[in-house]
């Protein structure tokens, strides 16, 4: 693959130009027709385009100043599972909608008792007709207050190894017998909330896939989760790069501190080995392969790399960077900000400094246990990569924290 990024007047630049001269605002339904909010993506949805050619259409949009419609969850996640086993009725209603913006979706699939042992879930949907009765609860879905429809997986048979009797749901939010209670995190802000299922009915045909099945689709959403979380924004993908930083030095006339320095340069080589990865990650899907351990590796690297970020935009600041609203003074892009920041956080302390870095700073030590924990990420990697043997006792149907326990031996009684 040819990493350097094509010249001003390649054709494709040129292409994307031409478009936008004639579609300067464009709606979400002019950018769905143009096939530019999910590139990648076959016809009609999007344009197959190989991974020089998606980065240029970003980048053009960007120049312009062009957002694409914000969903992360059911564009970056729910939408790839949907496309590659969703039936034709499912593509053609939530599809659409989802990739406009117009419905935004939640995923429900942790549990207070199987958070990092997924497949251990509780949550059951008996049968009952045309319709799942289902009961349970999830816990850390983001955005579940304003999301319409949840991606969900629950036990549909419990009499099978716990890998094989999980199945997959879509699951509009408004269902009677479903509550939510907010978690609110360090920041202040209410991001998460804790989902109860109380005999919710949910239609057989919205179940994607075949019963049984959920297992397989839940990692094909968990892959590209991983590479959601995993863009150039520093949380999660969102927020400020680590280019956006470097840049707001440059501008405040460099860094003299030597330590500092050599960890500004650092940051530029994360950022730039993630570049990369994120390349090879989108040309292994253009090719028709879901997300593999790849997807765990980008995640390893990108979310301790956020930290990196965050913890170093604090350092630049020196002891101010102690108190909330600090942080590297200068601009950054609309697209960078959270709109937590704008609630929870203020510029009086600090009028020339992004709240960004506050928020980002409190929320960072998320980074390692969202989405899947440093240690799930590193197993993967260590058995699917590396070809190290799996955890002893799997084969038992165990889970992580019983296969640890029989592994350490008791302790010996005080003399």
């Amino acid at each position: 693959m040819d990493f350097d990024f094509p010249p001003e007047d390649d054709p494709r630049r040129l292409e994307v130009r031409e478009w936008i001269a004639r579609h300067p605002r464009p709606a979400p339904q002019d950018l769905l027709d143009a096939g530019y909010i999910v590139p990648h993506w076959p016809e009609p949805y999007g344009l197959a385009a190989e991974p020089i050619h998606q980065l240029i259409i970003d980048d053009e949009l960007a120049r312009a100043g062009i957002r694409r419609p914000t969903n992360p969850i059911g564009i970056g996640w729910a939408a790839p599972t949907i496309l590659m086993a969703g039936t034709e009725e499912q593509k053609q209603r939530y599809l659409p909608p989802m990739l406009r913006g117009e419905e935004i979706w939640c995923q429900m699939f942790s549990e207070p008792d199987a958070g990092s042992d997924l497949a251990a879930l509780s949550t059951r949907a008996e049968r009952d007709g045309d319709e799942y009765v289902m009961n349970g609860s999830k816990i850390w879905t983001s955005g579940g207050h304003y999301s319409k429809y949840g991606i969900l997986i629950a036990r549909t048979d419990p009499d099978v190894a716990k890998h094989k009797g999980i199945s997959y749901f879509i699951c509009p939010t408004d269902l009677a017998g479903i509550t939510m209670t907010p978690i609110v995190d360090m920041t202040t802000a209410h991001s998460f909330n804790q989902v109860f299922f109380d005999n919710v009915r949910i239609p057989v045909e919205n179940r994607v896939g075949e019963e049984g099945d959920g297992w397989r689709l839940a990692k094909v959403t968990l892959s590209n989760e991983r590479v959601s979380l995993s863009a150039s924004g520093s949380l999660w993908g969102a927020g400020p790069s680590a280019a956006m930083l470097l840049d707001l030095v440059r501008e405040g006339g460099g860094e003299t501190d030597p330590l500092l320095r050599q960890r500004l340069a650092g940051l530029h080589c994360e950022a730039e080995v993630l570049r990369l990865n994120r390349l090879r990650t989108l040309s292994a899907r253009i090719a028709g392969r879901t997300p593999g351990p790849e997807a765990s590796i980008q995640k390893i690297m990108a979310d301790e790399h956020g930290q990196h970020v965050m913890e170093l935009a604090k350092d630049l600041v020196g002891a101010a960077g102690l108190l909330i609203g600090s942080g590297p003074a200068g601009e950054i892009p609309d697209s960078a900000r959270s709109g937590a920041t704008e609630v929870n956080f203020s510029r009086d302390a600090f009028p020339d400094v992004e709240p960004i870095w506050s928020y980002g700073f409190l929320f960072s030590p998320a980074l390692t246990l969202g989405g899947g924990t440093f240690a799930v990420q590193r197993n993967i990697v260590a058995e699917l990569v590396l070809g190290l043997p799996r955890e002893p006792n799997v084969e038992q149907g165990m889970t992580w924290s019983e296969s640890r326990r029989a592994r350490v031996p008791p302790a010996r009684p005080v003399p």
